[in-house]
C-alpha cells in the first residue's frame, strides 16, 4: 500500500499498459457522452501542453492545480446535496474576543438549520467556526503558508481537511461549493476574500448568493468598512448604489442565519439558456405579482417581459429541479445589485399567496 494522503492510501503508480487500457476505453467511449466528451478534451489539453514546451515551472503549476482540484472535488462529492456557507475572518482573534464568541455561535446556528460550514482550517475565527459546527458539519480548506496557517486542532486529521498549495485554486472552493458568504473581522486576506466574492457576484461571474458581515454588538469594524465603500467608491460613481445590496451587516448570529434563510425562501437558483435568464422559483406568482414585478424591474431586461412558466426543454439535464417555477427574460447581464433587488422582491412575496398563486 502506498503512503497516505489527506487521510487516506496512495494508490501505486499505473503501469504503462494500465494507462493505455484506460485512454482506450476513454476513446471507445460513446460521442454523445458529455462526460467522456470532456474527460477527452482534458486528455487533448495534456497532448497540447506537451506541444507547447512549456517550461518546467508551467508544467509544475498545471499538473498540481489538477492533482488539487481533482481531490478537492472528490472531498466535497458526497456532500453535494448538503447547503454550505464558507466562513472567512482572520487567524489571529483570540477565543476572549466577542467576535470569536458570536463566531462559535453563528456556526452552531448555521449547522441546526441544515448547513454545513467551509472555513480556512486555522486557528482565530477559522476555529471559531468549527467548534460551533463540530467537526462532522466542517470543511477545511487550508492554505500551505510560511507562518499562521496550520491547520487548528478541531479539523485536524479529518478527512475533510484539504490543503492547498495555491491561493486561485482555494478561493475556487469556497466559491463554488457554498450557498452563502459569512465575513468576520479580518485582515488583508479577509479583505482579499471578501472583495473577491463580491466582484465575481456583481460581474455575473458568481451565482447570486447572500453575504453577510458579522460583528459583535459595540464592533464597529463593518460599519467603517461600508462607509469607505459609501464615501469612496459610491460618491465616485465607481459601484453603482444597488451594488451595497449585495451584502448586510449583521450583530447577532440570529439576524445573519435570517438573512441566509430568507435569501432561499422562494429563489432556488439561476441558469442563462442561450440568452434568456431563468430563475427558478419555489412559488408560483400570481398574475398580479407578476405585473408589478415587470413594471418594477423593466430595467433589467433588453427586450421584452419577464414570463413565468414550467421548465423550458434545454433544462431536461436537471430532473431534480422539474417541479420549480420558472421566470425568464432576456436579462442585461450588467446590474447584479438590481438582480438581487429581484431576489429579494421574490423571497418577500406572501408565501401563501404565492402557493396558491394559480387560483389568483
Amino acid at each position: 500500500m502506498g503512503k497516505k494522503h489527506n487521510g487516506g492510501p496512495v494508490r501505486p503508480p499505473l503501469t504503462h499498459q494500465e494507462i493505455l487500457q484506460q485512454v482506450g476505453a476513454l476513446l471507445a467511449g460513446s460521442e454523445t457522452d458529455r462526460r467522456k466528451f470532456l474527460l477527452k478534451e482534458l486528455l487533448l489539453g495534456v497532448l497540447k501542453v506537451d506541444e507547447a514546451t512549456l517550461n518546467i515551472l508551467d508544467l509544475k503549476i498545471l499538473s498540481r492545480t489538477l492533482r488539487e482540484l481533482r481531490h478537492a472535488f472528490r472531498v466535497f462529492h458526497p456532500y453535494r446535496h448538503r447547503p454550505k456557507v464558507s466562513v472567512f475572518g482572520s487567524a489571529r482573534t483570540l477565543p476572549d474576543d466577542p467576535d470569536y464568541q458570536l463566531a462559535v455561535r453563528f456556526a452552531r446556528l448555521v449547522v441546526q438549520r441544515g448547513y454545513m460550514v467551509i472555513t480556512g482550517g486555522a486557528d482565530g475565527i477559522m476555529r471559531a467556526c468549527q467548534e460551533g459546527a463540530g467537526k462532522e458539519h466542517s470543511f477545511g480548506v487550508n492554505i500551505q503558508l510560511p507562518f499562521e496557517q496550520g491547520a487548528n486542532t478541531v479539523i485536524a486529521g479529518d478527512p475533510k481537511l484539504i490543503t492547498f498549495k495555491y491561493f486561485f485554486t482555494r478561493k475556487l472552493l469556497f466559491m463554488k461549493e457554498s450557498d452563502a458568504i459569512a465575513l468576520f473581522p479580518g485582515g488583508f486576506g479577509t479583505h482579499d476574500e471578501g472583495f473577491e466574492v463580491l466582484t465575481l457576484i456583481q460581474t455575473g461571474k458568481s451565482q447570486p448568493k447572500p453575504i453577510v458581515c458579522l460583528q459583535a454588538p459595540g464592533c464597529t469594524y463593518w460599519n467603517q468598512w461600508q462607509a469607505f465603500i459609501t464615501n469612496q467608491l459610491l460618491s465616485r460613481g465607481l459601484i453603482s448604489e444597488e451594488d451595497l445590496c449585495l451584502f448586510k451587516i449583521c450583530e447577532s448570529e440570529e439576524d445573519a442565519v435570517r438573512e441566509i434563510e430568507t435569501f432561499h425562501r422562494n429563489y432556488h437558483s439561476v441558469r442563462f439558456v442561450d440568452r434568456r435568464l431563468v430563475l427558478r422559483l419555489k412559488h408560483r406568482m400570481s398574475g398580479r405579482q407578476l405585473a408589478r414585478l415587470n413594471a418594477d424591474f423593466a430595467d433589467l431586461l433588453v427586450e421584452g417581459a419577464f414570463e413565468q412558466c414550467d421548465p423550458l426543454p434545454e433544462e431536461r439535464d436537471e430532473p431534480e429541479l422539474q417541479h420549480l417555477t420558472r421566470l425568464v427574460g432576456f436579462y442585461n447581464r450588467r446590474s447584479a445589485g438590481r438582480l438581487r433587488q429581484l431576489i429579494d422582491r421574490l423571497n418577500s412575496l406572501p408565501e401563501k399567496t404565492a402557493r396558491h398563486a394559480s387560483a389568483a
